[in-house]
């Protein structure tokens, strides 16, 4: 039987990379992660997850849950340093 860690393992992304596309668009974290690879395979793919991550970051800064936006800033650089793309944070 494969298990979500199998399933992350494989996937190109990790699992608080996941999880902020999780929850973004409101679905589970095997869906996520489904999404999540689908999107890194097309060529605009990683600037949808960069975006995806970028929105809730202001999401978390507008309920101004400041831990949580340390967090995400967090993922959005390692994602970005992963997949060699550049963001200017706050």
């Amino acid at each position: 039987m494969i298990t979500i860690e199998d399933c992350i393992a494989l996937s190109e992304l990790t699992e608080p990379e996941i999880l902020a596309i999780a929850e973004h668009e409101h679905v589970p974290e095997m869906v996520a992660l489904e999404m999540g690879n689908y999107l890194l395979h097309r060529p605009d793919g990683e600037t949808c997850i960069k975006g995806i991550i970028l929105d809730d970051i202001r999401q978390a800064q507008e309920r101004g849950d400041r831990r949580h936006v340390a967090r995400l800033k967090l993922v959005l650089r390692h994602f970005m340093d992963t997949h060699g793309m550049t963001v200017k944070l706050c």
